[in-house]
């Protein structure tokens, strides 16, 4: 049985942008731009790992409707069978807006130029789409994301890369030696390099400009991501609100201390830094 999710009336969409959209990159939008006021974005991903965002926030980001397709329905079917199942399921369909290296059909054996072909559904392909000399992909973004590159990550995107996750309980550590933090349990995005980041911090509507780290903490050897807010911050925030972190650039690696005393020196100048880079900021 094919699986599609949706919460609205499947008969009212007239246009279909179709792919995984991780990440809603600005090679995304070019897509997303060619839809008309009845368009929604088709999820299709067979990936379960940690991704750039969840389909809540492509809705978001995108200002459309999402669709999302269950993978698992679909990976046998041929080219033309996928496109039977669109126009049945889709009946106001007029047109479908994909990648110039959008694949489907069992094995991926059919490309962008063979849907209309094989459906008589008008197709728009779009170019790739390069800015500063590189072409914009997912995958691009996630190995500027390893390498802690996060300005490059950020161009790409189109905005600061960004993840959520549930405030925990930290050691008590920081506010009682060193600086006070939050700390976060994240489970579903890709995580940026292991050290320590310009950030922007926002807890439930307020934004705060922010120095964030993640890695191992040398006081007892755990993972942990921890943000120490800039500004004078009075919010009562309890364990299992949600905290969004946006990387705005890459200050230093993790690195092992000594003792405490070192540990504060070094946190007292990143502070410091982090202060400088984001002092235009408003």
């Amino acid at each position: 049985m094919l699986n599609i999710f949706t919460t609205t009336a499947k008969n009212k969409i007239k246009s279909l942008a179709i792919g995984s959209f991780d990440g809603l990159h600005l090679g995304h939008q070019k897509l997303v731009d060619l839809l008309d006021d009845f368009g929604a974005l088709l999820i299709v991903d067979k990936f379960q790992g940690r991704k750039l965002c969840t389909n809540k926030e492509k809705g978001c980001l995108a200002n459309k409707q999402i669709i999302e397709i269950d993978f698992e329905s679909i990976k046998n079917l041929d080219g033309k069978e996928f496109l039977d199942f669109l126009k049945k399921e889709f009946t106001s369909l007029e047109y479908i807006v994909v990648g110039y290296d959008f694949c489907f059909g069992k094995n991926k054996a059919y490309k962008a130029k063979d849907i209309e072909n094989l459906s008589g559904i008008k197709t728009v392909i779009v170019d790739e789409f390069c800015i500063n000399g590189f072409s914009v992909h997912t995958s691009l973004i996630k190995e500027f994301l390893v390498k802690g590159d996060i300005e490059k990550a950020n161009l790409l995107l189109g905005r600061n890369y960004s993840i959520k996750g549930e405030h925990i309980q930290g050691q008590g550590l920081g506010s009682r030696e060193l600086f006070a933090t939050l700390n976060l349990k994240c489970d579903d995005y890709v995580l940026p390099k292991e050290g320590v980041y310009v950030t922007l911090t926002q807890i439930k509507n307020r934004i705060y400009k922010s120095i964030s780290f993640l890695g191992i903490r040398s006081s007892d050897g755990n993972f942990a991501i921890e943000s120490h807010i800039l500004e004078k911050f009075d919010q009562d925030i309890n364990c299992g609100e949600i905290i969004e972190i946006q990387f705005i650039s890459f200050l230093r690696e993790n690195q092992k201390f000594q003792d405490l005393i070192q540990l504060k020196k070094q946190i007292a100048k990143d502070i410091q830094l982090a202060q400088d880079r984001l002092k235009d900021l408003k």
